[in-house]
């Protein structure tokens, strides 16, 4: 509902708990990930995108997020093979479009 609404803080901060509870659930940390990303809270959102593709390797949009949350961090040499990694995973072999 907070995420939806774009009260990304809001929605972070109820997501934690949730992930707190069923830390083996990769949906809830995803989308807490994306609610840290759209707050800009950038390491936030990079430390549960790390987790996501530990618990979920194959999992296509956290290799995304990841890679454009590194970006957004000025991190741009970190981010590529994430990128490469998410656009294989969805059959394009350019990742830049």
């Amino acid at each position: 509902m907070f995420f939806e609404a774009k009260d990304y803080a809001e929605a972070a901060r109820i997501l934690a708990v949730v992930v707190a509870d069923v830390p083996q659930q990769v949906a809830p940390r995803l989308l807490l990930a994306r609610s840290y990303y759209h707050s800009a809270q950038l390491r936030r959102a990079e430390e549960q995108l790390r987790e996501v593709i530990v618990r979920d390797p194959v999992e296509h949009y956290a290799h995304l997020m990841l890679g454009r949350t590194l970006e957004r961090q000025g991190r741009p040499d970190e981010a590529a093979p994430w990128l490469r990694m998410a656009a294989a995973f969805a059959g394009d072999l350019d990742p830049e479009g």
